[in-house]
């Protein structure tokens, strides 16, 4: 990347990839040699190794089928989305996959076109729950859901009788379970056969950072004294919508004393000069995936107090170390272990995870500080073909501002290989210019 002549703390943001998704032909480019992960996937290789991957986890879970309600699984094993944040408050689209047969969704009314085309769709029918909780009928839908289900169950598995459900509501579970099935939770089998990802995953991923970070380019220009948070969060999303990507999560983006704490979200309140900015893309990106960084910033005119630098120096030293501490192999309590030790004044604020997965969405593994550790992580292990997030928030109780920082990487055989290429703020690392 380049200088750029009219803020020389920064350098270009890298231009995005255009791919020809209509095409199963897609060019095969080079990457820099400084910058080993794919930027070119075939989509249909992508839905149809997810596919495989979910009929593999069902096999090793003795699961005879599952019924996918949440849209992120739904879209992982078949491509398929359909008003994804309708459906993320209305579980009432769902997709049936045998571990041997037709897989079959079912769709809203008049909806089925945008998915049938898909390979990995055999067959489309009306959900059977759609408009029930609306319209108060629940429990009048719940014997003709669960005998369809069976009566497939039956031609698709014989005498197999074990379903697995990744969310519902809990009268459809005890409906099928009416009509001789068992029901099992599966929602963390998916996500544990979502953790490793494929090279069209990888790729998928290096798209939506190239959308994300073009899109805090566009805060970072745009942030001047007197301009609102709701501002410059209208700016991230514009460039992450104008980048491919489609949705951000939060709204984490806040400026001065509402840097402290952390998890403040964007309002009214405009910028004054001398304060920070800081924000956290948590972006559902490129077909799908998740670009997941953090920056904080000084908004001028003026240089970075004393206090900010040190601030900001320290979460910048806290994500450079837990990220050449950790290697594939290693168990995530060797990594809380040998983890920056935040300074007493800083700890109570501390973020809750030292490392977080990413892929569809903030994922498995959560790697938690030491002594939280046994409450929010328990064991496992970091693996090669994991994509994790590293994060830092450095403030104290009562203080006047804080620092959020995060970088994405690659897991690789020889350890994190960044994602993520936004520079960080020269100004507050006391760098020369």
């Amino acid at each position: 990347m380049q200088d750029h002549p009219d803020h020389p703390n920064l350098r270009e943001a890298p231009d995005r990839v255009e791919i020809d998704v209509g095409s199963s032909k897609v060019p095969n480019r080079s990457n820099s040699p400084i910058d080993t992960i794919p930027r070119d996937f075939d989509e249909k290789a992508l839905r149809q190794k997810r596919l495989a991957r979910v009929r593999e986890m069902m096999r090793d879970n003795d699961l005879d089928a599952v019924l996918l309600f949440d849209p992120y699984n739904q879209r992982y094993a078949t491509g398929s989305r359909n008003m994804f944040g309708y459906f993320l408050r209305n579980s009432t689209r769902y997709i049936y996959i045998p571990r041997q047969g037709d897989v079959i969704l079912f769709e809203y009314p008049g909806s089925a076109h945008i998915s049938t085309w898909l390979e990995t769709i055999d067959d489309s029918r009306e959900s059977k729950v759609v408009f029930a909780s609306v319209n108060g009928r629940d429990r009048d839908v719940l014997k003709p859901f669960a005998e369809e289900i069976a009566a497939l169950m039956r031609c698709d598995a014989g005498e197999g009788k074990r379903v697995g459900m990744d969310r519902c509501s809990y009268t459809l579970a005890m409906a099928l379970q009416a009509e001789g099935l068992e029901v099992e939770d599966c929602l963390q089998m998916m996500l544990h056969t979502r953790r490793i990802k494929l090279q069209e995953e990888i790729a998928c991923l290096a798209l939506s950072m190239s959308a994300v970070e073009t899109a805090v380019w566009n805060v970072e220009k745009k942030m001047d004294p007197g301009v609102s948070e709701n501002e410059l969060f209208a700016e991230m999303y514009h460039g992450v919508l104008m980048g491919g990507g489609e949705f951000i999560e939060t709204r984490l983006l806040s400026s001065g004393p509402k840097t402290n704490p952390w998890f403040n979200e964007a309002g009214e309140r405009r910028m004054r000069p001398g304060e920070l900015l800081a924000l956290d893309t948590d972006t559902i990106g490129v077909n799908g995936y998740y670009a997941d960084i953090s920056r904080t910033f000084f908004c001028g005119p003026g240089r970075p107090s004393g206090y900010q630098k040190s601030l900001y120096k320290m979460a910048w030293e806290q994500i450079q170390h837990n990220a050449s501490i950790a290697k594939p192999g290693m168990s995530f309590r060797e990594i809380a272990d040998k983890a920056w030790k935040i300074p007493d004044r800083f700890f109570d604020l501390r973020y809750p995870s030292i490392i977080h997965g990413v892929g569809m969405h903030g994922e498995k593994p959560i790697i938690a500080h030491g002594c939280d550790l046994d409450r929010y992580t328990g064991d496992g292990t970091l693996e090669t073909g994991m994509v994790v997030s590293v994060e830092s928030y450095i403030g104290e109780p009562g203080g006047s501002e804080g620092v959020k920082l995060e970088d994405q990487f690659l897991v690789t055989d020889s350890g994190l290989q960044p994602m993520s290429h936004y520079p960080f703020d020269e100004r507050l690392l006391s760098r020369e210019i």
